[in-house]
């Protein structure tokens, strides 16, 4: 997405974004490089979480972005390996219940930042849930 200036068709450059705490607005102002026009974008804090949950920011990126970058990426955070007593432990659970036990314990492993999901990744979720 980018701002045009309306007087001379050109995209409008980040100038400065505001400091964001947790639960504030979020504020960024954009220039005209051409005429020097300048207009300002301000989230709620409720847009703002959401703009964070999907992990965009603004400014650009200092990189180029690569081919299939975001396909890869999401190919690979997909691929969760189990241990195999993880993968036993999982077939005891309920089969109505088993999607949602390894959906739960898969996204607690990524936010963690794991490769693998293993019983004490498992234990975490299940002391998370207060059982």
């Amino acid at each position: 997405m980018k701002f045009l200036c309306v007087a001379c068709d050109e995209a409008m450059k980040l100038v400065d974004t505001g400091e964001v705490s947790p639960g504030d607005a979020f504020t960024a102002v954009f220039r005209c490089p051409r005429c020097g026009a300048r207009t300002a974008l301000l989230a709620n804090p409720w847009e703002t979480q959401l703009v964070r949950s999907l992990g965009v920011s603004l400014g650009g990126r200092a990189a180029p972005h690569e081919p299939l970058e975001l396909v890869r990426d999401r190919l690979v955070e997909s691929r969760l390996l189990w241990t195999g007593e993880a993968e036993r432990r999982l077939e005891r659970v309920p089969e109505f219940v088993r999607p949602m036990v390894r959906d739960s314990v898969e996204r607690h492993a990524r936010e963690r930042g794991c490769r693998e999901v293993t019983c004490e990744v498992m234990d975490e979720v299940r002391s998370q849930m207060g059982m």
